[in-house]
């Protein structure tokens, strides 16, 4: 008697059926943007490796405006004696900018951890790590009234270590164990305010307003910044990255992002209090702070996890053409954003007009395709 052959059944889910690719124009990116847009899309998109040659017009130190910037720092790496300050929309040529964006604006611009001047700001950014209330270190944030409540003093300068912290990380010093510190002590702040009752009912009635309790401590879009740039170290947290995950896909609130500290009603203008980018309008809305958002979700991890995220990159995957260059759904204008943490990384384009109005945008749709793993296929 045969013995009759049993096919076995899986009990596990078939596998997901590999994702699409995404086009990256690195030719006509080639062709049209800016040197550091085409050094940073040869390097970091496309892959290339450094064995490419580039003509030294376009190699990142060699870009006039990043130039300027650099010179413009005093002999300490300082800009402006500020830290968070930012030029005015009138500025040609980065007047009154602060320390921490200037930093970003060249790391943007495609300058490594050991270009000058970051290797002498780098010394100033890690002094502002430290865990000490010393108010000659909060430079333009330090108060002009004879008296101010300490626990603003305090605010203050958490503000400017996460900001700093997130500059240090995003130019490679995710080993300095100054920055793992600031990094560690972050994360255990926010995994402990999202796991108290405190995140799911965060407000409190002042008068008739109605502002975050004293002790909330949502995380600051630099201290989101500081861990997307940290990848072993988000791999060590993983429990405390599961909770932010979910926190951040929460519906944002409608209230002003406004605190009780002391006796003082502080605005919280980089605190983020949950989903930055719930639907398409927000999108339309800002589209540079979009992508910064969806570019900060795929570094941490969590955009390919998130479905209206994933759509909302998918469409601006869908609005490049065939040539994979990217186009606005309405008008002919470069888009634009107010946004302070925005501006050191878009636009990097000195022109505004011809093609080159859609070099930033075509550019970071490929970075953020790469940082989520997504693949690239060049064309």
């Amino acid at each position: 008697m045969t013995t009759p052959i049993i096919s076995p059944t899986s009990i596990f889910a078939p596998p997901p059926p590999p994702e699409a690719e995404v086009a990256f124009p690195l030719g006509w990116l080639l062709d049209h943007a800016s040197p550091p847009i085409q050094y940073r899309a040869t390097n970091e998109v496309a892959k290339l490796g450094p064995g490419v040659d580039f003509e030294p017009g376009i190699l990142p130190l060699a870009y006039k405006p990043a130039l300027e910037l650099a010179l413009q720092a005093d002999v300490n790496g300082v800009w402006n004696g500020a830290m968070l300050a930012l030029p005015s929309q009138r500025a040609e040529h980065f007047e009154g900018i602060g320390t921490i964006p200037a930093m970003r604006r060249l790391l943007e611009y495609g300058w490594d951890k050991d270009a000058p001047p970051i290797v002498h700001t780098k010394r100033v950014l890690f002094r502002l790590l430290a865990e000490d209330n010393d108010p000659d270190f909060l430079y333009e944030l330090r108060p002009t009234k004879a008296k101010v409540d300490e626990e603003v003093l305090l605010a203050q300068r958490q503000l400017l270590r996460e900001a700093a912290g997130a500059a240090l990380a995003q130019a490679g010093f995710e080993a300095d164990p100054r920055l793992r510190g600031l990094a560690r002590r972050t994360i255990e702040r926010i995994a402990e305010f999202v796991r108290s009752p405190l995140a799911e009912k965060p407000w409190i009635r002042v008068g008739n307003k109605q502002v975050l309790h004293p002790d909330a401590f949502p995380p600051s879009i630099y201290a989101l910044h500081l861990i997307a740039h940290m990848p072993l170290f988000q791999n060590e947290h993983y429990e405390a990255m599961e909770l932010l995950n979910a926190y951040l896909a929460r519906p944002l609130p409608r209230q002003e992002s406004v605190q009780q500290v002391g006796n003082t009603l502080m605005p919280l203008p980089y605190a983020v209090l949950g989903d930055m980018l719930p639907h398409r309008n927000a999108v339309e809305a800002d589209v540079p702070k979009a992508l910064a958002w969806l570019e900060l979700m795929a570094r941490l991890g969590f955009l390919r996890r998130n479905e209206v995220w994933t759509k909302m990159f998918e469409r601006f995957v869908d609005d490049c053409g065939r040539d994979g260059v990217w186009h606005p759904h309405k008008g002919l204008a470069m888009p634009k954003s107010t946004d302070p943490y925005v501006w050191p990384m878009f636009p990097l384009e000195v022109t505004h007009g011809g093609d080159e109005r859609w070099c930033d945008v075509t550019f970071r749709i490929g970075l953020i395709a790469r940082a989520s793993g997504r693949p690239i296929s060049l064309v």
